[in-house]
């Protein structure tokens, strides 16, 4: 392995890192009793979701744009069509990473809603876990 695989190796797990930080976060608030932030738990499960996705992106030397739209990062992905079919639902993700962070921008989150989103952020996860370890 050169010095630009490392390199490559390397920022895929930060991607990871990140991404598995706030789905630990998304979870956790789940145990809230009172007051628990819905709308802060579906953008940290967008956010692993995006970040998993940009993971994948990195190990294959695809420049991506800083966006938070999963179906543009989904587009970019050089996967099967069955794969891409497979985290379509990601798409439902998007809205969270602007709407619920602003004033005035943010629908009210449900805790199924919330709960539907950390079910979709751990199924992106997996699959690209999966299909990087069967790259190497």
């Amino acid at each position: 392995m050169n010095d630009r695989d490392n390199e490559i190796k390397e920022k895929v797990m930060q991607w990871k890192r990140f991404g598995d930080e706030d789905l630990k976060l998304a979870k956790h608030a789940l145990t809230l009793k009172k007051n628990r932030p819905n709308r802060l738990i579906a953008y940290h499960a967008q956010q692993c979701a995006e970040k998993y996705l940009k993971a994948l992106l990195v190990f294959h030397r695809i420049d991506f744009p800083y966006t938070h739209n999963i179906s543009r990062l989904i587009e970019l992905c050089p996967m099967s069509e069955a794969w891409k079919s497979s985290v379509i639902d990601a798409e439902e993700l998007s809205p969270y990473a602007i709407s619920t962070r602003y004033p005035g921008e943010e629908d009210e989150v449900s805790k199924q809603e919330a709960l539907r989103a950390i079910e979709i952020a751990e199924q992106v996860r997996n699959l690209v876990r999966k299909a990087l370890m069967k790259k190497g």
